[in-house]
């Protein structure tokens, strides 16, 4: 988004290109003009967001904030849906096991593989096979050798044999033909005879019925001392297969993840929106915004906002997040009343908090004010952040809904809005 932002320019192609579309010379001339001047407060990357809560906020002319709608919902919800995919699946494997993003092939585009693989590192994935992600975002990179490798050979024992001469920490991929009956016992006999020379760091399954071929490959292994060999499990795995196979004793030490998590397979687009919710008038003054909808959840919420996360002092937990008017601040001392923005009914008063504003100055008049952290960095935060959550608002199945809530002149200032928008509208309109 920052380097989208800072190169914000029409070039002249891109403006004889309009002309000949029919754009008028006047305004053609105007967006020669037009950099991005505005300012932008975002949280960080790596933060965990949540629905009706404020993920950036841009100050801008209106022409300028305009023009780059499209774009910015694309970044933002395109990487954030894949990251949100790659954190559930490393939310199901734990901190122990690694996961290696394998997904290039599937991805949806070229260049959607690349930033979808750097996501996946964000959301908590080890490493990627996809080298160009490795060299331009400085990722860790790991694969093994495909199965036309061994096909090529036609023989298992000759394939194994020259991969692992070539590569000293081996990873063999052992269902080409029969896991069990041939692939394991093959890469066990070129581990023995190669010895010292080689370290057998482990044999990789793509295919069959994991936990039972994981379990038998498992015994193969032991029974050859080799107890230190991993096993590797790849084949359309996500977050829901990997709980099965887990819960079935799989043998697994390792997981390669590909199209489900480059993909988000199961949710395969992400519905952020991007509103007006305060406009400048002719006296220079800010007017708040609001779009209506028969569905209350769909009604904007108008103003310059902030968001909070209120964590609880003495548990270190989120209470929630509170949606605030701009110029407010929560009160440390005392009560905070905390309440569903639709089901009113619904609520609590928090004492002894934290409130970490989620905003930070990323861009500030056209001017970067941030500095951008490696993704290492990126990863490290996005953890920290999800350890501040309950188990019971990041569990796979039915999780609990965190709550995100409005400051009480927040939601005042909605139905006064609200108010406002529905008497307009009532005005009736001459033909």
């Amino acid at each position: 988004m920052i380097n989208y932002l800072q190169a914000f320019h029409f070039s002249e192609s891109d403006l004889d290109y309009l002309e000949e579309l029919g754009y008028r010379t006047d305004y053609i001339d105007f967006l020669r003009t037009v950099y991005f001047t505005g300012s932008v407060r975002a949280m960080k990357e790596g933060e965990v967001a949540f629905g009706d809560a404020p993920i950036l906020r841009i100050e801008a002319p209106l022409i300028e904030a305009q023009l780059i709608e499209t774009a910015l919902l694309n970044i933002v919800n395109y990487q954030t849906l894949i990251a949100t995919k790659a954190s559930r699946i490393k939310q199901v494997v734990g901190g122990e096991q690694p996961v290696s993003e394998l997904g290039t092939r599937r991805a949806h585009e070229f260049d959607a593989a690349l930033w979808g693989t750097r996501a996946t590192y964000i959301g908590g994935f080890s490493s990627t096979s996809n080298v160009r992600a490795g060299k331009r975002f400085d990722l860790p990179t790991s694969g093994t050798h495909a199965h036309s490798y061994v096909q090529a050979y036609q023989n298992e024992y000759i394939a194994f044999h020259r991969y692992a001469k070539s590569h000293s920490n081996c990873v063999s991929l052992v269902d080409t033909y029969d896991t069990i009956k041939s692939g394991v016992p093959t890469a066990i006999k070129v581990a023995k005879e190669l010895g010292n020379n080689i370290n057998f760091e482990g044999i990789r399954i793509d295919s069959g019925d994991l936990a039972y071929l994981s379990k038998e490959a498992r015994k193969l292994l032991d029974q050859a001392g080799f107890f230190d060999t991993k096993i590797y499990a790849s084949n359309d795995l996500d977050e829901y297969t990997i709980m099965n196979l887990r819960a079935q004793g799989a043998k697994i030490d390792a997981w390669g993840v590909g199209t489900k998590a480059i993909t988000a397979f199961d949710q395969p687009a992400l519905g952020s929106v991007y509103k007006l919710v305060s406009i400048e008038d002719e006296n220079g003054q800010l007017r708040d915004t609001i779009k209506l909808s028969a569905s209350p959840e769909k009604v904007t919420t108008p103003g310059l906002k902030k968001v909070f996360r209120i964590i609880n002092n003495h548990t270190k937990k989120a209470e929630g997040d509170y949606i605030a008017l701009a110029n407010e601040q929560p009160e440390k001392e005392g009560k905070l009343h905390m309440f569903h923005p639709v089901h009113t009914h619904i609520g609590k008063f928090v004492t002894h908090f934290t409130a970490k504003d989620l905003h930070e100055n990323i861009i500030d008049r056209g001017t970067l004010a941030y500095e951008c952290p490696h993704v290492q960095e990126i990863q490290s935060y996005a953890e920290e952040q999800l350890n501040l959550l309950w188990e019971e608002y990041k569990r796979s199945l039915n999780p609990a809904e965190y709550p995100v809530n409005l400051s009480q002149a927040c939601w005042d200032n909605k139905m006064k809005n609200i108010e406002k928008a529905k008497k307009h509208s009532q005005k009736p309109v001459p033909l």
